[in-house]
């Protein structure tokens, strides 16, 4: 789940505002692609998360791909790699790759006929990648051998052969990463009870959908995400892209999140510590360590209070993905009345802070691969010429790389704005 739908309070709404207004006071124009400067404050709120890259209410599985079967005809000016196809990664850690995906949910990619569509949108278009659902709220999208990844699977429909699925992503030379929700793990909660945050009394802590989290502290939910990560590694994915590494929104509305074995530790360090050890053990396989991060991540100075710190979390991925979706910025964000009407504008401004933070802490290259919004959420509805725009912004802000995103993967109304 990926669509991230801001529901701020009114006084955060107004603090987030200002702070992104003061910023755009020195951003920088299609002119002028060098980083504006910060003038954002220490606040530490952010808008409520939507869900991660993929969540797709009532979409039904329209078949599981076929064992044997590759789905589709690979395009004939780009060939299918056999180092890739013996499970050898197209790109080494730290190389400076520009990847530019579609997200594909897990209905989508359980999917015979969803993934050829996929497929053969890629085929026509500068896609070179497919962000694949693995792991979801709802567990995993794959079978696993190991007893304790089979422990904490969950119940819902999972690829039938993931080897086969890979086979045919690869066959129309296109990289498949994996995506893995982390903390909002309502399954691994479910299984592991002593390892979910809590509230006040001991009694389990639940967010607004009356779900429970487990805690970014617990070591055992940590090995469990990463021994997922390596078992797809080994099937054959090429980056992982760690999705929902963060606390909970600690909204007044509900109550206050205790987290039994801190032992002090920072919200922002226990975000980081999961991400240092999962990229040391992805760069052991020969694969990137990648994360999404939420848009304001760029533009705030501090940490956010579900834990995301720009400064923390950067040295420790691959690559940083944020979700700077235009509907998700407040009224006046960067002294911009409608941000959903000015995708170009909010892009530009939150990846141009971003590459000036990276350059401060000596990070260069393809680091920052943008999620970029291929859906509508208000005024104006989105099609291709704001995922054009979007795209644009990132050119201008020093980058090539990005990923749509559409929580029901459905690309063809933007099919225009990616065509090679």
């Amino acid at each position: 789940m990926h669509l991230r739908f801001p529901s701020l309070p009114p006084l955060l709404v107004a603090a987030v505002v200002a702070s992104l207004a003061a910023s755009s006071l020195a951003a920088c124009t299609s002119d002028d692609p060098s980083p504006a400067s910060s003038g954002t404050t220490d606040s530490g709120t952010v808008a409520a998360a939507p869900a991660p890259p993929g969540e797709v209410a009532g979409m039904p599985s329209n078949g599981d791909v076929p064992n044997g079967a590759v789905v589709g005809q690979p395009p004939a000016t780009r060939p299918a790699t056999g180092e890739a196809a013996r499970g050898r990664p197209l790109a080494a850690p730290g190389t400076d790759a520009v990847v530019r995906g579609l997200y594909v949910n897990r209905f989508a990619a359980q999917s015979t006929r969803k993934l050829a569509q996929l497929l053969a949108i890629a085929d026509s278009t500068e896609v070179n990648a497919l962000v694949i659902d693995m792991k979801d709220e709802f567990g995993l999208n794959f079978r696993s051998d190991d007893p304790e990844l089979q422990r904490n699977a969950g119940t819902m429909g999972k690829v039938r052969d993931v080897r086969i699925l890979l086979d045919s992503v690869r066959a129309h030379g296109l990289m498949p990463i994996a995506r893995l929700v982390v903390f909002k793990d309502s399954v691994a909660a479910r299984m592991n009870p002593d390892q979910v945050i809590r509230k006040a009394d001991g009694s389990p802590w639940r967010d607004g959908q009356g779900l429970t989290w487990v805690s970014p502290y617990s070591q055992k939910i940590r090995e469990y995400n990463i021994r997922a990560a390596e078992e797809l590694v080994r099937l054959g994915f090429e980056e992982i892209q760690w999705d929902y590494i963060r606390f909970p929104e600690p909204y007044k509305s509900l109550p206050a999140q205790h987290f039994p074995g801190s032992d002090g530790v920072s919200k922002p360090d226990a975000v980081a510590d999961f991400l240092k050890e999962a990229q040391a053990r992805m760069h052991a396989l020969g694969v990137r360590s990648t994360a999404d991060v939420f848009g304001l991540v760029t533009t705030v100075n501090g940490p956010l209070e579900i834990g995301q710190h720009w400064e923390k979390v950067a040295p420790v991925s691959d690559v940083l993905l944020p979700m700077v979706y235009p509907s998700h910025y407040p009224s006046g964000a960067f002294g911009i009345a409608r941000p959903n009407a000015e995708p170009y504008q909010i892009v530009l401004r939150a990846i141009s802070r971003a590459r000036e933070r990276d350059t401060a802490l000596g990070i260069t290259g393809e680091h920052v691969r943008p999620y970029l919004q291929a859906f509508t959420l208000g005024k104006p509805e989105y099609g291709a010429e704001q995922v054009r725009e979007q795209i644009r912004a990132v050119k201008d802000a020093g980058y090539q790389g990005w990923v749509l995103w559409h929580p029901g993967s459905s690309y063809l109304p933007f099919v225009d704005a990616i065509r090679r």
